[in-house]
């Protein structure tokens, strides 16, 4: 028997006789009891509750809530899945720019197992934004003494698909690719962050390349196709070479060709004057509806 705050020790006699027991006898001893201290689990420097899951610990016993829980299920029809894809914060996303346009290290080893989906979507949005005004301006200017310029919105659309479609569903593609010829170490997160941040060289070209000199214009296309070709190559060599040889080289001048018609798109349509989904857009409209003056 206890009471509150202490051990009961009994002495049994040996017939078991507790009959005679009282508990002011001699063989009866109180002892302080810990019945009301947990043993705390020691994590990472010694703190209590470290070493259970979501680092906290429940006195009363009972189990923690679902929310304390960060191993909890995430389905597609909910928002924390997608959610998980855009756990980056400002400082992680900068590293990686600069990363991208200055690749000392691997990127794959940069991302840290933490790939993310925030910088490829607004740095492909920056790049379509800037590649619309790059491409009225560089109109505007082919256009000025002429006569009077009407911008056409087909610009945007056309930078949206462009940009959009080469960095979302190429590296789909390339995925599904190296998954049936047997890289295990494909992974679609990652393929999706190489391409987003391979974008980013494009802002600064697309800023400086509105000028009326063709070959100012080249130079400057050319340049952002080398730095993201090299880019992309340099990352994308060890997954590739994860199958045999031979299909090693054929993914590789696929993405190499790809990324070539990439820039030939970016510069015939929206830095040479003339574009031809402004002069499809003039054809194809002008009897609907009557040009916006710039």
């Amino acid at each position: 028997m206890s009471r509150s705050g202490y051990d009961a020790v009994v002495d049994v006699d040996d017939e078991g006789d507790l009959g005679h027991t009282d508990l002011q006898e001699e063989g009866l001893e109180f002892h302080n009891s810990n019945f009301s201290e947990t043993t705390p689990a020691l994590g990472r420097k010694g703190t209590p509750g470290a070493g259970r899951p979501g680092g906290a610990s429940s006195s009363s016993g009972l189990p923690l809530p679902a929310t304390a829980s960060t191993s909890g299920k995430r389905f597609l029809w909910t928002l924390s899945y997608y959610a998980q894809f855009f756990d980056v914060d400002t400082s992680s996303v900068l590293s990686r720019c600069w990363s991208a346009l200055y690749p000392r290290a691997n990127f794959l080893d940069v991302l840290e197992g933490n790939p993310d989906l925030y910088g490829p979507f607004w740095i492909a949005t920056t790049v379509v934004l800037i590649l619309f005004l790059g491409g009225t301006i560089s109109d505007y200017l082919a256009a000025t003494g002429k006569e009077a310029f009407a911008y056409d919105f087909r610009l945007l659309s056309g930078a949206a698909g462009l940009i959009y479609g080469y960095t979302f569903v190429i590296p789909v593609i390339l995925y599904l690719a190296l998954r049936y010829f047997g890289s295990e170490s494909a992974n679609l997160l990652e393929c999706w962050a190489l391409y987003g941040y391979a974008n980013l060289i494009w802002i600064p070209v697309a800023l400086i390349s509105w000028s009326p000199i063709a070959i100012l214009n080249w130079t400057f296309v050319a340049v952002g196709f080398g730095a993201s070709a090299f880019f992309l190559l340099r990352n994308l060599y060890p997954v590739l070479s994860a199958t045999d040889r031979q299909t090693s080289k054929v993914l590789l001048i696929i993405v190499l060709g790809l990324h070539f018609g990439l820039s030939i798109a970016i510069k015939v349509l929206f830095f040479a004057h003339g574009s031809p989904l402004v002069d499809g857009g003039k054809d194809g409209g002008a009897d609907k509806t009557p040009p916006q003056m710039f």
